[in-house]
């Protein structure tokens, strides 16, 4: 009965009630925020990243990073708005310390670690569309991690994970015009290169309508699930 009612007083903290109590003290809210919103920042950490071990490590330096600067919170955006800037930011400093871009191509079994997304049935797909599908989400893939870090992070937030442009510009630090820039600019190269990248040269790639108005967005049928079980800083 006890673990029910614990259970539910979790579900009944906001993120900025969790993220108080750990700045005052409670040993367990931090890990009950992680836990509440790490299937989406795994996301953002392997789209960013482009591997499994490198979006683990960026992960782990952001909820680390927020964890011991939980005092530094203002309140003028959503704590995971906050979360995600800290993790996104975390993925970019190791990209850019990095100083050259990774040579190999992302894996083909990146939808093994999963994503927060309801994916479709494999075994009731005609496996002609699957092929289709699993073939224009490596091209997607590949051709992302050729983009410039600051593009591809405005990417991934805005066009993947379907955040508004006006929160993306906050998680990044940067004006809005700045995020649909970064976004028109990643877009572009992105249908350059999934034209150059696709069997058949330009009729393979293409892109979809998604979050933003105007320029077509990047989107993936399948992507990310979750991360691989670690334990809260």
């Amino acid at each position: 009965m006890s673990d029910l009612i614990d259970g539910t007083a979790e579900v009944e903290r906001t993120d900025a009630d969790l993220l108080q109590a750990h700045v005052d003290g409670d040993p367990d809210a931090f890990g009950v925020l992680f836990r509440r919103h790490r299937d989406r920042l795994w996301a953002v950490a392997l789209r960013t990243m482009g591997n499994p071990e490198d979006a683990a490590d960026g992960l782990q330096d952001g909820m680390i990073a927020a964890y011991r600067r939980a005092a530094s919170f203002r309140g003028d955006a959503a704590v995971t708005t906050w979360l995600h800037r800290v993790v996104v930011n975390a993925c970019l400093d190791r990209l850019r310390a990095a100083k050259v871009r990774r040579a190999e191509a992302l894996p083909d079994d990146l939808d093994d670690y999963g994503d927060r997304r309801v994916t479709p049935d494999r075994s009731t797909t005609d496996p002609a569309d699957l092929a289709v599908a699993d073939e224009r989400r490596r091209l997607v893939l590949a051709a992302l991690d050729e983009l410039p870090a600051e593009q591809r992070a405005a990417l991934v937030l805005v066009d993947m994970e379907g955040y508004p442009v006006a929160d993306v510009a906050v998680m990044l630090d940067c004006a809005v015009g700045t995020v649909k820039s970064r976004c028109s600019r990643g877009r572009a190269k992105l249908a350059e290169l999934l034209g150059s990248l696709a069997p058949g040269g330009g009729d393979g790639g293409h892109v979809e309508a998604g979050n933003q108005e105007g320029n077509g967005s990047v989107s993936l049928a399948d992507a990310p699930r979750g991360p691989p079980p670690t334990d809260s800083p």
